[in-house]
C-alpha cells in the first residue's frame, strides 16, 4: 500500500474498506480489489484485477461508465499524466470534384495505469463523462505494435 501512495491526497478505492473484513480466526493474505466488467466485449484486463494502482477515473477500477461512441486512434502523444492524445483518420468528400480529401481530429483520452502504452500503438477507446476540461475518452483496449509511426494517414 506504500507503493500507491504518491500523491498528495491520500488514494483509496471507493468502496473498499482498509480495515479488512472482521474474521475471527485465519486471515487472509490478499487485499481487497474493487473491479468490474465493463461490458460492450471488452474484457477487464489481468493488471486491473491483480496490480495495486487506484485511479478513480479507470473504467475497469474506478467511478467511469463507459456509454456513447467506440473510437479506433493511434497514439501520438503520451507526454501527459495518465493521459494520451490518439489521432483519428478520415476521408472526406467533396462533391463538387468527386474527390475524397484525407482529414484527421486529435482526442484527448485518459489512459488506465493497467495499459503500457507507447506512442503508435493502435488503442480503442469509449465515451465517457468529462473527466476533465478537454478528456471525455477513456481506453478500454490496447493493441500494442512494434514500428513507431506517428504521422500516417492509417484507417481503421
Amino acid at each position: 500500500m506504500t507503493e500507491v501512495q504518491v500523491e498528495k491526497a491520500f488514494q483509496k478505492q471507493l468502496g473498499v474498506s482498509l480495515r479488512g473484513p472482521r474474521v475471527i480466526g485465519k486471515k487472509s493474505k490478499a487485499a481487497a480489489r474493487y473491479h468490474k466488467d465493463i461490458g460492450l466485449g471488452f474484457k477487464t484486463p489481468r493488471a486491473a484485477i491483480e496490480g495495486d494502482y487506484i485511479d478513480k477515473k479507470c473504467p475497469f477500477t474506478g467511478n467511469v461508465t463507459i456509454r456513447g461512441s467506440i473510437l479506433k486512434g493511434v497514439i501520438v502523444s503520451t507526454r501527459m499524466n495518465r493521459t494520451v492524445i490518439i489521432r483519428r483518420d478520415y476521408l472526406h468528400y467533396i462533391k463538387k470534384y468527386n474527390r475524397f480529401e484525407k482529414r484527421h481530429t486529435n482526442i484527448a483520452c485518459h489512459v488506465s495505469p493497467c495499459f503500457n502504452v507507447k506512442v503508435g500503438d493502435i488503442v480503442t477507446v469509449g465515451q465517457c463523462r468529462p473527466l476533465s476540461k478537454t478528456v471525455r475518452f477513456n481506453v478500454v483496449q490496447h493493441e500494442p505494435t512494434d514500428a513507431g509511426s506517428r504521422k500516417v494517414f492509417r484507417m481503421f
